[in-house]
């Protein structure tokens, strides 16, 4: 899985990157998946500053809204560079890499997603969908938006991870870098640990003290009954 980001700050993914197991897995070799060569890491992300694709000397991305308004809005060209060049260059990669017997079959497919607070709210159904992606192109926007004909005619889909407005969508990358990592093999050695539900969990010391009041474990969990267990963490997800 190719993840490339698109942002104007590219230091603001330094610590998330460096870290736990994404940092693992982009060190890591993958195993031979979907017909692809195993020997590549299990995951790449690569952050592209926009600025590089601006025309001008002074690197430009923004610029005034049309009719009016307050603060500035991102431009459209720019990304449209940015995101056509960076689906060429790994498709490109991937003929090449194709050529090879284990590979002939590997189909690449790539997906440019923009973040909006208008965009469809992202979920655990996309992301089981996304992770079936070769590539994912992500837009981080700033200022007051960017530029609507970036939705309409660069992305394929516009997400928003809540019901709330950020400070551009770098946040927002990370979420679904992080979900979608997880879905993909050799990410987490416990294949179960990927997918499980949420529900309450409980660990040792079986009984702690808060101002004076013991609390214990639900009984349940300690007898030892399977069945039961199961069925109590289905009705305290």
């Amino acid at each position: 899985m190719k993840f490339d980001i698109i942002t104007i700050f590219p230091k603001i993914f330094d610590g998330f990157l460096g870290e736990s197991l994404l940092a693992r897995a982009q060190k890591k070799p993958a195993q031979k998946w979907r017909g692809l060569a195993s020997g590549g890491k299990i995951i790449s992300i690569k952050i592209h500053n926009l600025r590089k694709w601006a025309k001008d000397k002074h690197k430009t991305v923004d610029d005034r809204p049309f009719g009016g308004g307050p603060g500035m809005v991102m431009k459209f060209e720019p990304i449209y560079k940015a995101a056509t060049i960076l689906k060429s260059k790994s498709n490109s990669s991937s003929t090449e890499s194709g050529r090879g017997r284990e590979n002939k079959n590997a189909k690449f497919r790539s997906r440019v997603i923009l973040f909006s607070p208008r965009g469809k709210k992202f979920t655990q159904a996309d992301v089981q969908r996304l992770s079936k992606y070769s590539q994912l192109i992500f837009i981080c926007g700033r200022y007051e938006g960017v530029d609507e004909r970036v939705a309409n005619h660069v992305a394929d889909e516009v997400f928003s991870i809540g019901d709330y407005v950020l400070n551009g969508g770098e946040v927002a990358a990370m979420v679904l870098i992080e979900s979608i990592s997880r879905m993909i093999p050799s990410f987490i050695a416990k294949k179960e640990s990927a997918i499980k539900e949420d529900f309450a969990q409980y660990t040792r010391p079986e009984v702690v003290k808060i101002n004076g009041k013991k609390i214990a474990v639900p009984k349940v969990l300690l007898g030892g009954n399977h069945k039961e267990i199961d069925k109590w963490r289905r009705t305290h997800k």
